[in-house]
């Protein structure tokens, strides 16, 4: 069975799932001049096939290309994007993030980190690396201060750190974030 649209939309994916219901082999068929697929065609075509649906295109001449046959869709696991995935909510204290649409950046195993580390600069500036990794117990402390990425570190002399105006900022906005971090840490203790 195939559905045929002058483009490639909404409209015509919802009618071919539908199409689904009575027959196995459903196709999509849209003009290859459509917008719609030539600037998203990996997109879409990745979509068809998540879907179990095949996509044709014509031409202007009306020659009918075969983009994609349909066939059941099996997903692939990625190994290292699920490992990856569970280390950061393995190293995570707490959920301080909240759904939806905030503006407020989210709050990452690195983000507390740095957090940890910005604490521990807070309390003994200008703090030495090797020392900031024992007190706080974050390996990659030296790695989180040479990088910067929250610009909230400076560099005071070779191998020791102090904060930056907006270290000292962040520290403040997050407060009970680093609450949650320090009572998480006392309960490990």
């Amino acid at each position: 069975m195939v559905e045929l649209k002058v483009n490639l939309n909404l409209e015509l994916v919802l009618q071919a799932v539908d199409r689904l219901k009575i027959t196995e082999t459903v196709y999509i068929a849209f003009p290859e001049t459509s917008t719609v697929w030539r600037r998203h065609w990996r997109r879409a075509r990745d979509l068809a096939r998540r879907l179990g649906i095949g996509l044709m295109t014509v031409t202007k001449r009306g020659v009918v290309k075969v983009r994609l046959d349909p066939t059941p869709y099996r997903p692939r696991g990625s190994a290292t994007r699920t490992n990856r995935l569970l280390l950061e909510f393995e190293h995570r204290v707490g959920d301080s993030n909240v759904g939806g649409t905030t503006r407020v950046p989210l709050m990452t195993a690195y983000r507390q980190d740095a957090l940890r580390c910005a604490a521990a600069i807070r309390s003994n500036s200008p703090l030495k690396l090797a020392e900031m990794r024992t007190t706080t117990g974050v390996e990659n402390a030296a790695a989180i201060c040479q990088r910067n990425v929250y610009g909230w570190f400076e560099r005071a002399e070779r191998g020791a750190y102090e904060l930056s105006p907006k270290g000292r900022r962040a520290l403040k906005t997050y407060a009970d974030v680093l609450a949650e971090l320090n009572g998480a840490r006392g309960a490990n203790t």
